[in-house]
């Protein structure tokens, strides 16, 4: 459904994106994690056809983004990261000037706004301005405003963006309510890891490159085992000496060290037995997106 190939571009002499290549199957919810400056804004740019790259191919639904992107507008829904709505017109005048611009009129627009308020939850709020209306359901409108003419493809930059845990959760139930009833591809870009943890797939990037692509679960999966946080008054001898001692990899993260290993709880009994008095403290987790990130770039997600 879409297809970007070597995709490269520049702002002057930075390197914003540096031949990235993924595919988005039909139907599927494929998500863009990286920190900011990562490359998400110029990538979401270039598949919306608001700039075109340096160099690369990208299609949507077939049809060249590069080439003819009058025709690729067709067949994408855009949601961006800043409010696109009319905060002066009603929840339902938002929709058919949206409905409008894409040639619905008379009783098939009306037809087409009316289900969308319903999918969305909306129909009791038609009437209100958008100004007055929460975070969380301005969001909706968006969607709903994006999606009125049932596009190919539904883009979203950074799609829940400012709203609490709660909000964010009925946001992403009505995003794949939609893509269910559409059959709409969806493809967003984040950097929260709750929000990517809901892709059926998922495509890592820093400083403009694919770090790993793949299902969230598998990703993780790559992570050797347990994650253990040890907190050291001396970080970079305590991870020479567990790296010597246990025979596995342990790398400085600040003032801890950080070592992927099979049996966290059994590991974090034996180290504070070896080396009495320089660990401080300990922690286990399971592996995250965030490890997954540290492992292939040396840095974290906010950095």
């Amino acid at each position: 459904m879409v297809a970007v190939e070597n995709l490269t571009h520049r702002y002057g002499s930075r390197t914003a994106l540096d031949g990235l290549t993924f595919g988005v199957a039909r139907r599927e919810i494929f998500g863009v994690l990286g920190p900011n400056g990562g490359g998400k804004s110029t990538l979401f740019a270039i598949l919306s056809t608001l700039i075109t790259p340096a160099s690369g191919q990208v299609t949507v639904d077939g049809v060249s983004a590069i080439e003819e992107p009058a025709k690729v507008r067709r067949r994408i829904g855009v949601v961006f990261q800043n409010q696109s709505l009319d905060r002066k017109l009603t929840v339902e005048e938002n929709l058919f000037m949206q409905g409008a611009l894409y040639g619905l009129q008379g009783a098939a627009l009306r037809a087409r706004v009316a289900e969308s308020l319903e999918r969305a939850g909306l129909e009791d709020r038609r009437t209100e301005l958008v100004d007055v209306l929460s975070g969380g359901l301005k969001r909706r409108v968006e969607i709903a405003k994006a999606a009125l003419h049932h596009p190919a493809v539904l883009l979203m930059d950074e799609p829940s963006a400012g709203l609490d845990p709660g909000a964010r959760r009925e946001l992403w139930n009505h995003i794949e309510q939609l893509r269910e009833a559409l059959e709409t591809t969806v493809l967003f870009t984040t950097h929260l890891l709750d929000e990517a943890e809901r892709c059926d797939r998922l495509l890592l990037i820093h400083q403009g490159r694919k770090v790993a692509e793949g299902p969230p679960g598998e990703l993780k999966s790559r992570v050797g085992g347990d994650v253990v946080v040890l907190e050291a008054g001396d970080a970079a001898w305590l991870a020479e000496e567990v790296s010597r001692r246990f025979q596995t990899s342990a790398r400085t993260d600040g003032s801890a060290v950080r070592v992927e290993i099979p049996n966290g709880h059994r590991f974090i009994a034996e180290a504070v037995e070896a080396f009495p008095g320089q660990i401080r403290s300990v922690a286990l987790h399971k592996p995250t997106l965030e490890d997954v990130f540290l492992d292939e770039t040396g840095v974290r997600l906010g950095s």
